[in-house]
């Protein structure tokens, strides 16, 4: 498998995405979430930095493996964990 990184451009509908390349640069392929994204209902949206796995016998599809994280997006986690507003509480 060729691993490779790319950004999502758009969503094709039926759990399909339309990934730009950067190494060969600007190649796009037509790309499928992995099972375990699917699993843990990780959501992928245009403009989402992604690993993806490309089969050497076809270069025009390929397995997104990994969603890279955005620190500075909102609505992530809270430093401290827990839903109490200090953090978990110890007993």
């Amino acid at each position: 498998m060729i691993e490779t990184s790319g950004v999502i451009e758009k969503e094709q509908g039926n759990g399909f995405y339309l990934v730009t390349l950067e190494q060969p640069a600007g190649h796009q392929c037509l790309c499928r979430a992995a099972g375990k994204l699917t699993k843990f209902r990780i959501k992928l949206l245009a403009g989402d930095k992604v690993l993806v796995e490309i089969s050497p016998y076809d270069l025009t599809r390929g397995r997104i493996t990994y969603r890279e994280r955005n620190a500075s997006a909102p609505g992530g986690r809270p430093p401290g964990g827990g839903n109490r507003p200090g953090g978990p509480r110890r007993r």
